[in-house]
């Protein structure tokens, strides 16, 4: 078994592994502090995560947005065996539990994993969550284009939220999707958005009451009842902590222009 401590949200974590891939999956967040969580996993949990993802390989995409784990089509192909045999799947299943006990363990410290998309511009950062398919990479990959190096990817996939009366906090973390944007930064979240395609691009501010829903969606579901009551607390913090939008848009950079301007508030480029 290989272990190291990294810094994730904030913490020092302890990774003790069966195999190297979450090791070097993890090796820029590296720490020499000592570590305030331990996390290992047994052969166990790696196969209850192979029972969950050939579970959500058969579920249609609508019920998986409710899913306690937060795997979302995107990762489906990764899931599948990858010629190189159970061994090396079995490595990839452990990095998905990793998470999972370290999203559980989070929890205690009053951070959320989120499902969605971060991208932080001048020190800020919005966060752009949805059904999978429907395009956040997309839309951020136009941010980046229009904004250039002011536009930095924090998380592509399921950031760390730390959510206190003060506001939310958006960590990065390695497991930042199929294209592998993150960025080990922290950065204070100013908007969610929802984004929805449309036939027109359109954006509009909602209230806590519309965003709740599919906030709780994206968000982890930890499974003890403590937990998952607390979750709900967070949840509520982080819908009045952040401005809050729902985004009608096409697949083009006028979108990302239009919701850029709308969330800063009117400001131009």
């Amino acid at each position: 078994m290989e272990k190291n401590v990294y810094r994730f949200a904030g913490h020092a974590v302890e990774i003790c592994s069966l195999y190297p891939q979450i090791q070097t999956m993890c090796s820029g967040y590296r720490t020499t502090d000592c570590p305030e969580l331990s996390l290992s996993v047994s052969q166990r949990d790696i196969d209850d995560e192979r029972r969950r993802s050939e579970e959500e390989r058969r579920r249609p995409d609508d019920e998986i947005e409710g899913s306690d784990d937060k795997r979302r089509r995107p990762d489906k192909e990764r899931t599948a065996w990858d010629g190189q045999g159970r061994r090396s799947h079995d490595a990839y299943l452990e990095t998905l539990a990793v998470y999972r006990k370290l999203a559980e363990s989070l929890i205690e410290y009053d951070t959320l994993l989120f499902h969605g998309s971060a991208v932080a511009v001048d020190g800020v950062c919005y966060l752009f969550a949805a059904k999978s398919g429907t395009g956040k990479s997309t839309h951020v990959r136009f941010w980046r284009e229009l904004l250039g190096g002011r536009a930095v990817m924090v998380n592509d996939d399921k950031p760390l939220l730390a959510i206190s009366d003060k506001g939310a906090i958006v960590w990065g973390t390695p497991w930042d999707g199929k294209h592998r944007l993150s960025s080990n930064i922290s950065v204070p979240l100013r908007a969610i958005c929802l984004l929805e395609r449309g036939e027109k691009n359109s954006i509009e501010p909602i209230s806590q009451k519309e965003a709740w829903p599919a906030l709780w969606r994206q968000s982890y579901h930890p499974a003890e009842p403590d937990k998952l009551k607390r979750t709900l607390a967070l949840v509520d913090g982080l819908s009045k902590h952040a401005r809050l939008y729902r985004l009608n848009c096409t697949p083009d950079i006028q979108a990302a222009r239009m919701a850029y301007e709308a969330m800063r508030k009117g400001e131009s480029l």
